[in-house]
C-alpha cells in the first residue's frame, strides 16, 4: 500500500501549503489573491486535504485505506464539479479540471494496491 500512502503524503503537504499560502491555489485558478474571504474558503479546503491526506498516510488496515481513498476521491470529484461551474468561460478551467480529475483518478487507481494478493 505504498502508492496510496505517498499520494496521501503529497495531498497533506499540499493542504498544509495552501493553508499557509492560499494564493498557491487561487493564482493558478485565475482567482484573485489577497482577498481574506477567498483565503478563508481556501483554508477550509486545505484542512480537508490535510486531514484526508493524513488519513491515507496512517490508515491501519486495507479497509481503512479504501475508506480514506474514497473520501479523497469524493473530495476531488466535488472540487471538479464546483470549479467547473465557477471557472466557466475562463482559460484556467481546463487545467484546473485536469488537475482535480487527474489527482482523483490517480488516487482511485491507487486503491487497487489495497487488494489482497
Amino acid at each position: 500500500m505504498k502508492l496510496p500512502r505517498l499520494l496521501g503524503l503529497a495531498t497533506a503537504a499540499y493542504g498544509a501549503a495552501i493553508f499557509v499560502k492560499p494564493a498557491l491555489l487561487l493564482k493558478p485558478s485565475g482567482m484573485p489573491t489577497g482577498d481574506q474571504h477567498l483565503d478563508a474558503v481556501v483554508r477550509t479546503l486545505a484542512v480537508r486535504d490535510l486531514a484526508s491526506g493524513v488519513a491515507m498516510v496512517v490508515a491501519p488496515s486495507r479497509k481503512a485505506m479504501r475508506v480514506a481513498i474514497g473520501v479523497r476521491v469524493a473530495s476531488d470529484a466535488g472540487d471538479a464539479v464546483v470549479l467547473n461551474r465557477a471557472l466557466a468561460g475562463r482559460p484556467e478551467r481546463k487545467k484546473i479540471l485536469a488537475v482535480a480529475g487527474g489527482w482523483g483518478l490517480l488516487c482511485a487507481l491507487s486503491a487497487l494496491s489495497t487488494r489482497r494478493r
